[in-house]
């Protein structure tokens, strides 16, 4: 594909065609507030008339730090009218780490929409940034300084003559969420994202209807590149409505209340939904009303019904390794999960496999159209290249020519190639450390060994320098129901048996139930929910020792 040619937008051919249908829905309580394709046009039109009022410099970059909702697409939509470059932050940053990212993002303008930390950040960026606030949300921070969003809005015509971006121009700097380091900006190109309508309309795993009929849920963060690419942006193509989420406590019943036609989530998410629903039907009692073949379809429409799919024709799982014991659990009940394999430096688009490819469903899937994946010899690593991939590091030159080889993304994931194709995931490059036998343990390999333990939610294999690797985890709830020394009786015979199937250097020596909840708040988990290792190792490693050479195989933490 040429990257010499304009961006197609499509946005401006659904906001005439579709004038009148529901695009962005809001919930407040029970009640659900709509703005169709046109007033949405009209208000971003305002927006990037305001903005371009600014005298701001050619090619700006507009930070937004905000929960997902209405106004961050308003907002962003009016971004690519101006001619701008989104620079979105994850609205959990501390202070310090956004004040960091508006400087090394060399931001020019600021909004600030539906946060709960103003208070403990304001002072942290800069009093001359100009900013623009989105309309207060209940239970959210009041932002007290800079422009309010509808007195902004109203008093500008809307812009008619919006800017047609260039498929080689910068569309977007996105700050990756650290879990591997220091959050990097990764500058993703028009064409990159024009790129990824050929995985919609050659192949479209998402069972996209391409005459608008589909109805999204958007509660991952939106400057993330799944939700970005995979929902905003296949929305915005495609056509249909987008549906948000009030609150975490409410998710459970805005996505009730929605049924979309397609849900992603990472597996922390699908691991809950198990979890809940084998906290009201036992996995036994369960598995004999499976078997009963009228009771059977009754339980699995109920299920995706309470859960909030049933009306759902693609179900997807990404950004994190999701067990194959859970992909086939999920199966037993009529859902199937296809899961993706990408990053922020892709486009999210790389391999994937199909929810009913049966045979595969180990790995994570083939290349996608247009995708080219091979790899590295000596280092084990998955290499892949393509039009999605991005121009490089902002101002990170060193961190580009590293990554950025011979046309050649390098993923930092370690995976092998089999005969038919499908590529497999074995861990992180950096993940893998040796014990003091010398010997090189992969994480992720024995974290699957612990997939289908309904008492555990979350396990991190670590160890470095031990003779044995050990194991830190979290209860789920129904560990948490149920007696410490049952807990205890019947994990210990958990890792007697994995460990019969390991080989002498890579048993597990001791598994540590830990206090602490692992949560975004302490820095253990990111924004999308992925465990950061190096943090853990952080708060744990100095009793790793004594944890190895304690007698018991299970331990709770003191």
């Amino acid at each position: 594909m040429s990257n010499s040619g304009l961006f197609d937008f499509k946005f401006y051919e659904w906001e005439k065609k579709a004038h009148d249908r529901p695009f962005l829905r809001q919930p407040f309580g029970d009640q659900w507030e709509e703005y169709t394709w046109a007033e949405t046009g009209q208000m971003a039109r305002k927006l990037a008339k305001g903005l371009k009022s600014l005298g701001l410099r050619q090619g700006a970059h507009i930070g937004l730090i905000s929960k997902n909702c209405r106004e961050w697409i308003i907002a962003d939509l009016a971004i690519m009218m101006a001619g701008y470059i989104s620079v979105p932050f994850f609205p959990s940053l501390k202070g310090r780490e956004l004040e960091f990212l508006i400087d090394f993002g060399d931001v020019d303008l600021l909004f600030v929409g539906k946060i709960e930390t103003w208070d403990n950040i304001k002072s942290n960026i800069p009093k001359d940034l100009p900013l623009i606030s989105f309309p207060n949300y209940k239970g959210c921070s009041v932002v007290d300084r800079g422009e309010q969003w509808f007195d902004f809005i109203n008093r500008n015509e809307p812009l008619h003559k919006p800017h047609i971006p260039k498929l080689s121009d910068l569309w977007t700097i996105i700050f990756t969420s650290g879990t591997t380091g220091n959050p990097k900006g990764v500058k993703l190109s028009y064409l990159a994202l024009d790129s990824t309508k050929i995985i919609t309309e050659q192949i479209n795993p998402l069972k996209i209807d391409f005459s608008g009929n589909n109805d999204f849920i958007s509660y991952l963060p939106l400057n993330h590149i799944v939700e970005r690419v995979v929902l905003e942006h296949v929305c915005l193509r495609f056509g249909g409505s987008l549906s948000f989420v009030e609150s975490i406590d409410s998710f459970a019943k805005n996505l009730r209340e929605i049924q979309p036609h397609v849900f992603f989530a990472a597996p922390r998410i699908w691991t809950k939904f198990q979890l809940g629903i084998l906290a009201k039907v036992p996995q036994k009692k369960l598995d004999i009303l499976l078997k009963i073949p009228l009771i059977s379809g009754l339980i699995k429409r109920k299920l995706k019904k309470n859960l909030g799919l049933k009306r759902a024709r693609s179900t997807v799982s990404g950004s994190a390794p999701i067990p194959l014991s859970q992909i086939e659990w999920f199966r037993k009940i009529g859902i199937y999960i296809t899961n993706g394999y990408g990053m922020t430096e892709n486009c999210a688009i790389c391999t994937q496999v199909d929810g009913q490819d049966f045979e595969k469903s180990d790995s994570v899937g083939k290349p996608q159209c247009g995708v080219e994946v091979k790899i590295d010899k000596k280092t084990k690593e998955v290499l892949m290249r393509g039009p999605f991939v991005m121009d490089g590091y902002y101002k990170n030159e060193k961190m580009t020519k590293a990554t950025l080889i011979d046309g050649w993304l390098h993923t930092g994931d370690k995976g092998f190639l089999d005969e038919d194709n499908y590529l497999y995931i074995s861990g992180r490059v950096v993940d893998s450390f040796k014990t003091s036998k010398g010997k090189f343990i992969e994480p992720l390999t024995l974290e699957n060994y612990f997939a289908d333990i309904k008492q555990l939610e979350e396990v991190c294999v670590t160890g470095l320098g031990l003779p044995q690797p050990i194991v830190l985890a979290q209860l789920s709830e129904i560990g948490k129901a149920l007696p410490k020394e049952e807990v205890k009786s019947l994990l210990e015979e958990k890792i007697t048996k994995i460990n019969e199937d390991l080989e002498n250097y890579k048993k597990i020596s001791t598994l540590v139930l830990v206090k602490e909840q692992w949560t975004e708040q302490n820095k253990i988990l990111g924004p999308t929910l992925k465990i950061k290792r190096g943090n853990i190792d952080n708060m744990y490693s100095s009793r790793h020792r004594d944890w190895h050479e304690d007698n018991q195989v299970v331990l709770f933490e003191k």
